[in-house]
């Protein structure tokens, strides 16, 4: 084991000194919603809930699209037998986990990486395994894992150029931190040749888990019923759209109006409590807005959907023709298009996609995905696809076939598992 660097002990001090204002910071964070007021317990390592008994797999992710990628891993664990616990940070990714984890698995929020909640965490679930998800590093939950000899493996491993410099400007730091990684599976060679050089003893490139992850679930009424509602109208859908890009949205259906009156547009934003803030806009323009959250459903009067639900996104995929994939006419960096792919969705999306480089990379190349500019690009490919419907099916047949030929990160991964799981399952017999 390397010496303890000095940049650590200062963190852990630093660390250890938040713990007295620790219950102030998440009660104000509850009153922004940005953490869950009736379980702060579990950010400050109270558990909810019991140890299962037997060997026990600790599976985090940060938040909603880390989860997400998890999914598949939890869902062989658990069908293998194991007990799983997933822990994430945001209370978006705490509530789509809630509706799609499988049985034998629970969710507890992620303690603050704070040594005493650290600990307090740690005693009470007892992991025999710990699984991060791409590049989730907590100083002091890595080193307290790794002080009880719990192996810890990071899988779907991200490490950007940017995020590189960052830890190499702490070199000493880095090295500790990585060097107590059992094993790193990297998205990419790239990500895998940082990793080395940051200090993580073996690495392996195993591709990334978001190529194979598991569409959004929706129940076949209701997909149904919501189609029947929309009835005949052209529709598309402007998922996880943020502050900025709504109004151009609502300028393409105001311009698109006069060639296809009873045209629907459904925006689902990012964050779904921003849902009367859209509904405000699409007033201001002259047009008539329905809520989801408030009940309504997407009548014949209605000029734009606003779904503003939480666990619903499957339902809107296979709901809506044509998909734009937000936070890419804003330099935010896009959202993942992979789930609307593989429902069959035609993919529209705008410059900024440097989140998932790769993937965008993938469909433009495949002619899978039309990318869009501006406002006037936007309105003149929705207008080429709402006449041409063949297009539109060939449009998403070729996303779904690129995406398709680069899968099997779950099966790699699972493979590079399977020591650790054989270990655990042969000390449970002993």
């Amino acid at each position: 084991m390397m010496r303890e660097p000095l940049s650590y002990r200062l963190y852990r001090r630093l660390t250890d000194g938040i713990r007295p204002f620790a219950h102030a910071l998440l009660f104000e964070r509850s009153r922004r919603h940005k953490e869950d007021r009736t379980r702060l317990g579990e950010r400050r390592g109270e558990a909810t809930r019991s140890r299962p008994a037997g060997p026990l797999v600790w599976v985090h992710g940060a938040s909603v699209g880390e989860s997400l990628s998890l999914l598949p891993i939890v869902e062989v664990l658990a069908a293998q037998g194991y007990s799983v616990i997933v822990t994430s940070g945001t209370v978006t990714s705490a509530q789509v986990l809630a509706r799609r984890l499988p049985e034998g698995s629970t969710h507890q929020y992620m303690p603050l990486d704070v040594p005493h909640y650290v600990t307090r965490f740690l005693d009470h679930w007892r992991p025999d395994l710990a699984i991060f998800a791409e590049s989730e590093i907590w100083p002091n939950m890595i080193c307290e894992s790794f002080r009880r000899d719990i192996p810890l493996v990071l899988v779907n491993g991200r490490m950007s150029d940017r995020s590189f410099r960052r830890w190499n400007k702490m070199r000493s730091f880095a090295r500790y931190l990585f060097a107590q990684f059992d094993l790193c599976l990297a998205q990419t060679q790239a990500d895998a040749e940082r990793l080395v050089r940051l200090g993580a003893p073996r690495v392996t490139v195993t591709g990334n888990l978001k190529f194979d992850s598991v569409p959004p679930p929706a129940s076949p009424m209701m997909v149904s019923g919501i189609q029947d509602l929309m009835g005949a109208r052209p529709v598309w859908l402007a998922a996880s759209t943020h502050p900025g890009e709504e109004t151009l949205i609502i300028e393409a259906h105001r311009t698109l109006l006069s060639r296809y009156p009873d045209l629907l547009t459904i925006i689902a934003p990012r964050h779904p409590e921003r849902g009367r803030e859209i509904s405000a806009l699409v007033a201001r323009a002259g047009l008539r807005a329905s809520q989801r959250s408030l009940g309504l459903q997407p009548d014949g009067a209605t000029d734009v959907y606003v779904a503003d639900t939480i666990g619903e996104m499957g339902l809107f995929y296979r709901a809506a023709p044509i998909v734009f994939l937000g936070g890419s006419l804003i330099p935010h960096g896009g959202q993942n298009p992979i789930e609307p792919a593989k429902l069959g969705a035609a993919l529209l999306h705008g410059p900024y996609v440097h989140n998932f480089t790769e993937v965008y990379a993938l469909l433009d190349q495949a002619e899978g995905a039309l990318p869009v500019s501006d406002a006037d690009t936007l309105i003149r490919c929705l207008d080429a696809l709402f006449q041409d419907p063949e297009e539109v099916e060939a449009l998403a047949k070729r996303g779904e076939a690129a995406l398709a030929a680069i899968g099997g990160a779950l099966d790699r991964t699972m493979a590079e598992i399977a020591p650790y799981l054989l270990k655990m399952h042969l000390g449970s017999r002993a």
